[in-house]
């Protein structure tokens, strides 16, 4: 099989689809693998590396495009690549496809065959291409909370641990999964007062039982999420909706003025529309936002920040699944293995992910 990569053009995503060791393991087993030049340079990956790896490095993307069966990216497709796409292609990558209706309709007008990694799932309910990214954002987001709240800046200019005299800021943590606990690590770590959200006692026990003593824990009914973030100081969402369907938004603006100005959101949920009535896609460009006075740090790729990391962590979760893919087809893969059966988004001009589908009412 014809297996490709391409240079992320979303703005300042750095990661890669395959890394050499990948493109390596690809070869070695007969496949052909095309990577556009520099595609790997922001996660520290030059050209000459790809090559010794048995790749072929070509000049531009749309060489990758027109030539590979099945292509290995981060991010879903940008308006540039929309006409790149085509019907004898299968893209393997992140999608969010119900908040970007956009995407949706050129993978549908292209016919190409789409497998969001969000979606794949294995039979214990886990996701397994979804968990690392998870981990470095909830790391990232209590970090880039943390950074906000100080000045100069619009944060209100409070240390997290606090000191002696001085309390620690107010960490107000929504759900209790990926995100939400790898957030809670760092959070109690630098000493912050703080408190998780989550939907079942299940969920909390699991929490308290990491931290026991250290994490104030509340059903996430709209009564307590209403008088627990009374002047918070850093929000965080961790709060993922399996099957790619929209996020519930579990803020309203009303209840966002009593948090306070120079408070800071970090909605790691955006990729999923978010849970704030406030908040829109940012950038690593420019990263936030200010509304009803709360700082809002709303990028929908955190991991691209640190992507020598990220794209490590990535690519040892997706290349099994690459290679299954490359050695059977996607067809035959797709109908062979659940997991990624579940992650199927688009095949033949159809939509056929149930909820994705009903979220954009097809």
């Amino acid at each position: 099989m014809i297996v490709g990569t391409v240079r992320e053009v979303k703005i300042e995503e750095y990661r890669v689809g395959l890394t050499p060791e990948g493109a390596s393991d690809l070869a070695r087993l007969g496949h052909r693998v095309l990577v556009e030049a520099g595609a790997g340079r922001g996660s520290g990956y030059d050209d000459d590396a790809y090559r010794r790896a048995g790749a072929e490095v070509v000049p531009s993307a749309a060489d990758v495009w027109s030539a590979a069966e099945l292509l290995v990216k981060v991010k879903e497709p940008q308006p540039p690549e929309f006409a790149l796409m085509s019907k004898g292609l299968t893209l393997f990558t992140y999608l969010h496809l119900a908040t970007l209706p956009d995407v949706a309709d050129a993978l549908l007008q292209a016919g190409t065959t789409s497998i969001a990694y969000e979606t794949v799932q294995l039979a214990d309910g886990s996701l397994p291409l979804l968990i690392p990214m998870s981990e470095i954002a909830g790391r990232m987001a209590t970090e880039i909370g943390a950074q906000w709240l100080r000045k100069p800046g619009p944060g209100r200019g409070k240390l997290l641990s606090g000191l002696p005299g001085s309390p620690p800021a107010h960490v107000v943590i929504f759900g209790a999964g990926t995100v939400a606990t790898n957030a809670c690590a760092v959070a109690v770590a630098l000493g912050a007062r703080t408190t998780v959200l989550a939907p079942t006692l299940e969920q909390l026990r699991v929490v308290e039982g990491m931290w026991p003593g250290r994490v104030a824990t509340l059903p996430s009914t709209p009564a307590n999420i209403e008088q627990v973030i009374v002047g918070a100081d850093i929000l965080i969402s961790g709060v993922l909706v399996r099957g790619g369907r929209r996020a519930p938004k579990l803020v309203s603006r009303e209840a966002l003025r009593t948090v306070g100005a120079g408070a800071v959101i970090v909605d790691v949920a955006i990729d999923q529309g978010g849970i704030f009535e406030t908040s829109r896609p940012t950038t690593h460009a420019d990263p936030i936002y200010v509304e009803e006075g709360v700082v809002h740090y709303c990028v929908a790729n955190m991991p691209g920040a640190v992507p020598r990391t990220a794209t490590a962590a990535l690519a040892a979760a997706t290349m099994p699944y690459v290679m299954r893919l490359a050695e059977l087809g996607p067809r035959k893969a797709v109908s062979a293995d659940p997991a990624l059966a579940r992650g199927l988004m688009t095949r033949g001009g159809e939509l056929v992910n149930r909820e994705v589908a009903a979220t954009l009412g097809r």
